[in-house]
């Protein structure tokens, strides 16, 4: 079973609006505020509340944040964070790698559209609102109630433009804000006559860095829906946006998702700096990463680095590799991947207890495969080959399998 999240607006989109729909549709506001504790400011929580506007109902959110317990400011003087500085906030909170790399992909891709706006590299942009905490909430929250609600894939609608100016620290500007407009490149918007900033730059970021399908796949079914109400009271129109939940059944046994797939070529580098950089690519959320020798131009040896991953994750991963590679391009390109439908059992061995992945297909049992650290655990244990944990695994899950038919 694969989930798709859907987003329609008639209201825009802003960092609160997209966490209330995602609260709306189920995910526990505690399991939330536990997530945002860990960023290390206990002054920092979510405030969700039924409400209504224009008499339709749903959720709004409200997040609570005081600068002065870490960082030394009050709430009218944020201080104003670099990428770096959030990058280093995010990482050293200890969340899972998939709402760490999801939530510095988005301010990566923050920094990107302001660097465009203001001429100049992302390392150097100081985030002014976004960088304060409570857009640091939204986002990390976002990310964390994504991963909550296992989600596989994204598609967002046509996101409605107001018109006019907005205030902002860099003084007066048209609507929408310049990073705002970059964050919009290529997706779908509609106009709206409404006076006002209706996608936020933090909002356009969240959904730009996650949206990965143009719609939901036909045969869908719609699982469950979360409403999400802005704090400004509209002109003509409810401020809402909308999130659905699809569940698509997986075909035969197996799954089918997108991958993004990431290339680069390298023969210019140490294999202590390959060495670092495959676990630091799976620490960020990637499925797999691993190299291929090759030989390139003038017959010099080199490697091919390869990362597969959630599309979602794009940004972090460039990052990464530019980061902690001499490498100048990145080759990139998406493809679907089928997975069997898997589960986790533990047999019992004449060793001890070794868990089995199980994958089936057809509704059959086509793979069993013992996990590497059991059988290496047990053999350390009783002081055996591996290969005799291995074997003795295998031989005990398919008698009991061959016993389940039988039965």
């Amino acid at each position: 079973m694969t989930r798709h999240l859907h987003f329609d607006s008639v209201g825009g989109a802003s960092g609160d609006m997209l966490l209330a729909a995602l609260i709306d549709l189920g995910v526990p506001v505690d399991m939330l505020n536990a997530t945002l504790a860990r960023l290390g400011t206990a002054e920092l929580k979510i405030h969700a509340e039924a409400t209504q506007d224009r008499g339709l109902r749903g959720t709004r959110v409200t997040v609570h944040a005081h600068e002065s317990g870490a960082h030394g400011h009050d709430a009218d003087h944020a201080p104003h964070r670099g990428l770096k500085e959030i990058r280093r906030l995010i990482e050293a909170a200890g969340l899972s790698a998939a709402v760490s790399a999801r939530a510095l992909a988005v301010f990566a891709r923050l920094a990107e559209a302001e660097a465009k706006v203001h001429g100049t590299t992302p390392d150097q942009i100081h985030f002014h609102e976004v960088g304060a905490l409570d857009a640091i909430a939204d986002i990390v929250g976002a990310c964390a109630a994504l991963e909550t609600l296992q989600v596989n894939a994204v598609s967002v609608g046509p996101l409605p433009l107001g018109h006019g100016t907005v205030s902002c620290a860099h003084g007066v500007l048209p609507i929408p804000a310049p990073a705002t407009v970059v964050l919009l490149t290529g997706m779908a918007t509609a106009h709206a006559d409404e006076p006002f900033e209706m996608v936020t730059p933090t909002g356009a970021a969240l959904l730009s860095t996650w949206r990965t399908a143009e719609a939901p796949p036909d045969g869908a079914r719609l699982a469950g829906c979360g409403v999400g109400l802005g704090h400004r009271a509209l002109r003509g129109r409810p401020n809402l946006l909308r999130a659905m939940l699809f569940e698509i059944p997986d075909a035969a046994g197996a799954a089918t998702e997108m991958c993004l797939v990431l290339e680069t070529n390298l023969d210019d580098t140490t294999p202590e700096l390959i060495g670092a950089l495959i676990p630091g690519l799976l620490k960020a959320g990637a499925w797999d990463a691993f190299v291929t020798p090759v030989q390139m131009k003038k017959q010099r040896p080199g490697v091919l680095v390869t990362v597969l991953a959630a599309p979602a994750l794009r940004e972090a991963l460039l990052d990464l590799l530019f980061r902690e590679t001499p490498t100048f391009g990145v080759r990139e390109r998406l493809c679907k991947r089928t997975m069997l439908d898997r589960r986790i059992e533990t047999i019992a061995t004449s060793y001890g207890p070794v868990r089995i992945k199980v994958g089936v297909w057809g509704g059959a049992v086509v793979t069993r495969a013992p996990e590497y650290d059991d059988c290496l655990a047990r053999a350390e244990a009783c002081g055996v080959a591996v290969r005799a944990v291995y074997e003795a695994a295998c031989a005990a899950a398919a008698a009991k399998t061959t016993t389940a038919r039988i039965v």
